[in-house]
């Protein structure tokens, strides 16, 4: 096996298109530090190279473009009493997904696949971002503990209605369709025409921007069934507290409502507490940078102060047993101010 091969990014320009492939397909692609410091070293070297027009992100293999970030070496971390260098990775990370937000030149993504975690914040800041009928985009952080990060508030908070409430608690996936009527993606394209689409975005000159290059490829999903399900999200998920949420759902006749309540009860309450007060907080915020700040208090709130979030990677990752003991265990037992001190946390480091 070469060196290229064994590179867990693989970065090289065709004509004016600069490309940067996440390459550990057996692990759908998830970032680790060395990853996203290669990214970062490509994006800004690129800033000033008048040879690299637009800059098009993809994934290995057929999986998905990225299943998130390493959150085994996070259990690692935090368990071996060394929670200050969890910093090192969020901060890396998000630096990161705020270079792509504010880049000067079109990046292009291709979100095929398992697109989640971390890997929203590849996708989900891009100037022009694409999913397919393979897509399958999601923030499932609640389900090991966690909350919503690398700006994924940020786009939730501008999810039509409640929807962002709904999915960010829930972690529940979207389709590609779902993806562009929540406003994490711009174009759907079939899988079978990326490779065309690539080719084009390196080597025509018309039309002028990677934009309206896309809609040459660009195709109408099957709809989505979002826009139907809104009238009892919203109703749900526009109470003021998790505990009042769930009550919502429970007095709800809507068919998926009880579907909905059986997830928020599996998870972990406290998580779900500080995603609510996370998304609202976004949702008044006036860029990706300001939520990324509000999301790295959060992350370093929970690394340094409270057990869930190693108890939910290592009921998800390392003993597999499914069965986290939250604390507390219960949404009834969540105080109405839950959200708060997560809100309010100063980390010893600053973002940026």
């Amino acid at each position: 096996m070469t060196d290229v091969e064994e590179a867990t990014v693989l970065v090289h320009t065709e004509n004016s298109l600069g490309c940067i492939t996440l390459n550990r397909p057996r692990a759908i692609n998830a970032l680790d530090l060395g990853m996203i410091e290669q990214i970062t070293a490509a994006l800004t070297a690129w800033v000033h190279d008048s040879d690299v027009q637009t800059v098009l992100i993809d994934g290995a293999g057929e999986r998905g473009l990225c299943a998130g970030g390493d959150v085994r070496a996070l259990y690692d971390q935090i368990t071996a009493g060394k929670a200050e260098r969890t910093a090192d990775f969020f901060r890396a990370e998000y630096a990161m997904n705020a270079l792509i937000a504010e880049y000067p030149k079109p990046i292009v993504v291709f979100a095929d696949g398992i697109t989640m975690g971390g890997g929203i914040g590849l996708a989900g800041h891009a100037a022009v971002r694409i999913v397919t009928e393979r897509s399958r985009l999601a923030m499932p952080e609640t389900r090991i503990g966690f909350t919503p990060d690398v700006g994924g508030t940020w786009l939730l908070g501008r999810a039509p209605g409640r929807l962002g409430e709904y999915f960010g608690l829930t972690g529940q996936s979207m389709s590609g369709a779902d993806a562009v009527y929540l406003g994490f993606a711009d174009h759907f394209v079939p899988s079978e025409n990326l490779g065309s689409l690539r080719e084009a975005l390196a080597y025509r000159a018309d039309p002028g921007t990677p934009n309206e290059m896309t809609l040459l490829f660009d195709e109408t999903p099957e709809p989505s069934e979002l826009p139907a399900a809104r009238a009892w999200i919203d109703e749900a998920f526009s109470a003021d507290t998790v505990g009042e949420i769930a009550q919502r759902l429970r007095e709800s006749d809507a068919p998926d409502a009880a579907s909905a309540l059986a997830t928020l009860e599996e998870l972990a309450p406290t998580a779900l507490a500080v995603t609510l007060d996370a998304v609202r907080e976004a949702r008044r915020m006036s860029g990706v940078r300001e939520a990324l700040e509000g999301e790295y208090r959060r992350v370093m709130w929970f690394a340094h102060n409270h057990q869930d979030l190693p108890e939910g990677i290592r009921a998800q990752l390392v003993d597999k047993d499914r069965q986290p003991k939250w604390q507390p265990a219960t949404i009834a037992e969540l105080p109405d101010d839950a959200g708060r001190p997560a809100r309010e946390y100063v980390p010893e480091t600053p973002l940026f």
